[in-house]
């Protein structure tokens, strides 16, 4: 009994250990999301900290402020989805396949 508590606990250690890596690659990385064609791009880290906006120019003008707000939006969204994708895939490669249950998600 008490070896098997240790094996587990064992295991325990080494998934949170995996855990906290893929946490800190997730936040390392820039993740890039984009809108009007390109017209508006914004970078994510992993973790959905906002690092840059890049807005064409030609958005400068006040009549497009309404649209230009519209596309730093969907950027946005465009970048959180992509941050989404990358940590279920991260969480896939740690869990060696294992389904998680509907509406489990990464604790950040």
């Amino acid at each position: 009994m008490m070896k098997n508590l240790a094996g587990l606990m064992k295991q325990a250690s080494q998934m949170q250990q995996k855990m906290e890596e893929m946490q800190a690659r997730l936040e390392a990385s820039s993740i890039e999301g984009s809108a009007g064609a390109g017209l508006v791009r914004v970078v994510l880290s992993g973790k959905g900290a906002l690092r840059s906006v890049a807005i064409d120019p030609k958005l400068a003008d006040p009549a497009e402020m309404e649209m230009l707000q519209d596309l730093l939006v969907a950027a946005h969204a465009d970048a959180r989805r992509k941050i989404d994708a990358a940590a279920a895939e991260e969480m896939q490669k740690m869990t060696g396949g294992l389904n998680l249950p509907p509406g489990m998600k990464l604790p950040f």
